[in-house]
Order: C-alpha cells, then sequence, then structure tokens
C-alpha cells in the first residue's frame, strides 16, 4: 500500500482531489477485497486487487470535473486511459490495464468507434478475474457521494447509458461475485 500511496502523492497535490481520489478507491478496494475472500474458487490474486484498486483511478487528475475537484483539461472518459499512460510510466502495465478497462463494464472497441469516444480504437473491456472484480467494485461507489455504496439496483441504473451489453455484464457479475 506504500507504494500506491507514493506514486499518488507523486501526482497529486491537492489535498482536496487526493482525499476524494483516497476515499473513493478504498472503498472500491475493501469491495473488491471482500470479493476476493468470499470467493477462494476465483483464484483471485489479493494484493495485486488491492494495489490496483487503490490506482484504478488515478487519472482524474488530468481531467476536467469540477464536481470532483478535477480541473484538468481532458474529458472526464478520458481518465482511464490517461491512468494507464502515468502507470505504465511507473512501470506498472497489469495496474495500466485496469485503469484503461474499468470504465463502465469495459468499453468494446465497436462502442468506442460507434460514438465516436475520444479514446484510442482499441477493445477496453476487463479480461482477468482481478480487472473484473475491480471494474464490479467500482460500479458501486460515486466520487460525488463518497463513503456511501449503491445498491445493486442504484449501480445498475448508472450503467443503463453504456447500454443493454453492459447490464447483462454487471447482471452476470452480480450472480458471479455477490
Amino acid at each position: 500500500m506504500t507504494e500506491q500511496l507514493q506514486i499518488i502523492n507523486k501526482y497529486y497535490d491537492d489535498h482536496t482531489l487526493r482525499d476524494i481520489l483516497l476515499r473513493h478507491s478504498r472503498a472500491v478496494a475493501d469491495k473488491a477485497l471482500a470479493i476476493v475472500r468470499n470467493h477462494p474458487e476465483l483464484h483471485a490474486d489479493e494484493r495485486f486487487v488491492e494495489e490496483a484498486a487503490m490506482l484504478h483511478d488515478i487519472g482524474i487528475v488530468k481531467v476536467d470535473a469540477p464536481a470532483i475537484a478535477c480541473y484538468g483539461t481532458e474529458p472526464y472518459i478520458r481518465h482511464g486511459v490517461l491512468g494507464a499512460e502515468m502507470l505504465r510510466q511507473e512501470g506498472l502495465e497489469r495496474h495500466a490495464l485496469v485503469c484503461e478497462r474499468h470504465t463502465g463494464t469495459g468499453l468494446t472497441l465497436e462502442q468506442i468507434v460507434e460514438q465516436g469516444l475520444p479514446l484510442p480504437h482499441l477493445d477496453m473491456q476487463p479480461q482477468s478475474i482481478e480487472e473484473q472484480i475491480i471494474c464490479f467494485a467500482d460500479k458501486f461507489f460515486s466520487k460525488t457521494r463518497l463513503d456511501t455504496e449503491k445498491s445493486v439496483e442504484q449501480a445498475r441504473r448508472s450503467l443503463e447509458k453504456f447500454g443493454s451489453e453492459g447490464l447483462a455484464k454487471f447482471d452476470a457479475w452480480c450472480e458471479r461475485f455477490l
């Protein structure tokens, strides 16, 4: 955990934004760790889950989202790819993939192209069990209502904008992880 804090501190000098990131990430990490511990049959890497969950939103420092004290220049939807770039610079490729693949329930290349999203033309869906667990856990926490866990139905509603494919994936994760 110390290494993750050192990386966060390297990029975050605004204490308000750092606090939002840490509180949100800790909530996501705790939920993800509970899933790992409740499902030993998944053989998920517990240490990696905690590390990557703490870093999954590091890219918000570069986006323009004043409601969560982000005063960067990039659109919010890019926070995952921006965070991935940051973590690749730190030599954390596996962690970078979590950043890149956690938006919604993951974005397909088709979604990115069809919606004209300002993202690289790549498939950005969670692949590993660890990526899936973190992505799923993240859906239960926002950065505007810190420390408040959404219900399954509230999390599901927040995914409606990602279409029926994303909802179906979320429902499958509910069956697998809850």
